[in-house]
Protein backbone atom coordinates (compact mmCIF):
# COMPACT_ATOMS: atom_id res chain seq x y z
CA UNK A 1 0.00 0.00 0.00
CA UNK A 2 1.10 3.64 -0.92
CA UNK A 3 1.84 6.16 1.63
CA UNK A 4 1.67 9.47 1.58
CA UNK A 5 3.64 11.90 3.57
CA UNK A 6 5.13 15.41 3.67
CA UNK A 7 8.70 15.25 3.07
CA UNK A 8 11.53 18.27 3.06
CA UNK A 9 12.30 16.54 -0.29
CA UNK A 10 8.64 17.97 -1.72
CA UNK A 11 8.22 21.19 0.18
CA UNK A 12 11.78 22.18 -1.58
CA UNK A 13 10.54 21.31 -5.22
CA UNK A 14 7.57 23.74 -4.70
CA UNK A 15 6.98 26.79 -6.45
CA UNK A 16 7.17 30.01 -4.34
CA UNK A 17 3.20 29.90 -5.52
CA UNK A 18 2.99 26.55 -4.23
CA UNK A 19 4.76 26.97 -0.92
CA UNK A 20 2.67 30.38 -0.51
CA UNK A 21 -0.49 28.58 -0.82
CA UNK A 22 -0.39 24.89 0.65
CA UNK A 23 2.55 26.11 3.73
CA UNK A 24 1.17 28.90 4.72
CA UNK A 25 -2.20 28.75 3.91
CA UNK A 26 -2.33 31.00 0.66
CA UNK A 27 -5.54 31.83 -2.09
CA UNK A 28 -4.08 31.81 -5.43
CA UNK A 29 -5.76 34.42 -7.15
CA UNK A 30 -9.48 33.87 -9.05
CA UNK A 31 -9.26 32.94 -12.52
CA UNK A 32 -6.07 32.55 -12.81
CA UNK A 33 -5.26 28.83 -11.44
CA UNK A 34 -3.93 26.18 -13.84
CA UNK A 35 -6.72 23.58 -13.40
CA UNK A 36 -9.45 25.77 -13.26
CA UNK A 37 -10.79 25.39 -16.58
CA UNK A 38 -9.07 21.85 -16.89
CA UNK A 39 -11.81 19.50 -17.78
CA UNK A 40 -9.04 16.44 -18.81
CA UNK A 41 -10.02 13.03 -17.02
CA UNK A 42 -7.44 11.92 -14.29
CA UNK A 43 -7.57 12.83 -10.73
CA UNK A 44 -6.09 15.46 -8.37
CA UNK A 45 -3.08 14.57 -6.24
CA UNK A 46 -1.65 17.28 -3.30
CA UNK A 47 1.16 18.44 -5.02
CA UNK A 48 3.34 17.72 -1.66
CA UNK A 49 2.90 14.48 -0.61
CA UNK A 50 0.77 13.12 -3.46
CA UNK A 51 -2.20 11.59 -1.34
CA UNK A 52 -5.58 11.17 -3.93
CA UNK A 53 -7.49 14.24 -3.24
CA UNK A 54 -10.70 15.32 -6.15
CA UNK A 55 -11.33 13.16 -9.68
CA UNK A 56 -12.26 15.22 -12.64
CA UNK A 57 -15.48 13.06 -12.30
CA UNK A 58 -16.52 15.54 -9.79
CA UNK A 59 -14.98 18.77 -10.88
CA UNK A 60 -17.34 21.28 -12.20
CA UNK A 61 -17.51 25.24 -12.95
CA UNK A 62 -18.82 26.56 -9.91
CA UNK A 63 -17.48 30.15 -11.60
CA UNK A 64 -15.89 30.73 -8.57
CA UNK A 65 -12.89 31.28 -9.31
CA UNK A 66 -11.30 28.48 -8.80
CA UNK A 67 -11.25 24.21 -9.24
CA UNK A 68 -14.54 22.85 -7.59
CA UNK A 69 -15.41 19.22 -6.86
CA UNK A 70 -18.35 18.06 -4.92
CA UNK A 71 -16.68 15.44 -3.09
CA UNK A 72 -13.28 13.93 -2.19
CA UNK A 73 -11.99 10.63 -4.28
CA UNK A 74 -10.72 8.87 -0.38
CA UNK A 75 -12.89 11.07 2.14
CA UNK A 76 -9.80 9.80 4.96
CA UNK A 77 -7.36 12.15 3.05
CA UNK A 78 -9.48 15.63 3.49
CA UNK A 79 -9.22 16.93 6.77
CA UNK A 80 -11.80 19.78 7.44
CA UNK A 81 -10.74 22.53 10.06
CA UNK A 82 -12.65 25.91 11.19
CA UNK A 83 -11.71 28.86 9.67
CA UNK A 84 -12.28 32.47 11.15
CA UNK A 85 -9.82 34.30 9.13
CA UNK A 86 -10.55 37.24 6.98
CA UNK A 87 -13.64 38.71 9.69
CA UNK A 88 -15.74 35.19 8.43
CA UNK A 89 -16.37 31.78 9.31
CA UNK A 90 -15.70 29.41 7.04
CA UNK A 91 -14.23 25.44 6.86
CA UNK A 92 -10.94 24.96 5.14
CA UNK A 93 -9.66 21.61 4.35
CA UNK A 94 -6.13 20.57 4.25
CA UNK A 95 -4.66 17.13 3.15
CA UNK A 96 -4.53 14.72 6.01
CA UNK A 97 -1.03 13.02 5.04
CA UNK A 98 0.75 16.42 3.70
CA UNK A 99 -0.99 19.02 6.22
CA UNK A 100 -1.44 21.41 2.95
CA UNK A 101 -4.07 23.70 2.74
CA UNK A 102 -6.00 23.21 -0.52
CA UNK A 103 -9.01 25.31 -0.21
CA UNK A 104 -12.20 25.55 1.68
CA UNK A 105 -15.72 23.62 1.34
CA UNK A 106 -18.77 25.42 1.05
CA UNK A 107 -22.79 24.16 0.96
CA UNK A 108 -23.63 25.55 -2.57
CA UNK A 109 -22.66 22.84 -4.60
CA UNK A 110 -25.12 20.91 -6.65
CA UNK A 111 -27.93 19.64 -4.78
CA UNK A 112 -27.80 16.53 -6.74
CA UNK A 113 -24.47 15.47 -5.95
CA UNK A 114 -24.53 16.11 -2.19
CA UNK A 115 -24.57 19.48 -2.16
CA UNK A 116 -21.11 20.33 -1.13
CA UNK A 117 -18.75 22.73 -2.92
CA UNK A 118 -15.20 21.75 -2.59
CA UNK A 119 -12.96 25.32 -3.62
CA UNK A 120 -9.32 24.12 -4.17
CA UNK A 121 -6.37 26.04 -5.13
CA UNK A 122 -4.70 24.81 -8.18
CA UNK A 123 -1.36 25.24 -6.58
CA UNK A 124 -2.13 23.27 -4.09
CA UNK A 125 -2.69 20.18 -6.59
CA UNK A 126 -0.91 17.74 -9.08
CA UNK A 127 -3.09 16.46 -11.80
CA UNK A 128 -2.44 12.77 -12.70
CA UNK A 129 -4.07 12.11 -16.85
CA UNK A 130 -6.02 9.15 -16.71
CA UNK A 131 -3.84 7.20 -18.70
CA UNK A 132 -0.51 7.85 -16.98
CA UNK A 133 -2.79 7.01 -13.60
CA UNK A 134 -1.64 3.44 -13.31
CA UNK A 135 2.32 3.99 -14.44
CA UNK A 136 2.20 6.31 -11.36
CA UNK A 137 0.73 3.84 -8.88
CA UNK A 138 -3.09 5.59 -8.90
CA UNK A 139 -4.83 2.85 -11.04
CA UNK A 140 -6.97 1.72 -8.02
CA UNK A 141 -8.73 4.96 -8.49
CA UNK A 142 -9.42 4.45 -12.55
CA UNK A 143 -13.03 3.51 -12.09
CA UNK A 144 -13.91 6.62 -9.97
CA UNK A 145 -12.74 8.36 -13.25
CA UNK A 146 -14.60 8.92 -16.17
CA UNK A 147 -13.96 10.06 -19.95
CA UNK A 148 -15.30 13.58 -19.47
Amino acid sequence: MKTYAMTKEAIAKLTPEQFRVTQENGTERPYTGEFYKSDAPGIYVDVVSGEPLFASSDKYDSFCGWPSFTKPIVTANVAEHRDTSLAMERVEVRSKHGNSHLGHVFTDGPEDKGGLRYCINSASLRFIAKDQMEAEGYGEYLNQVEDV
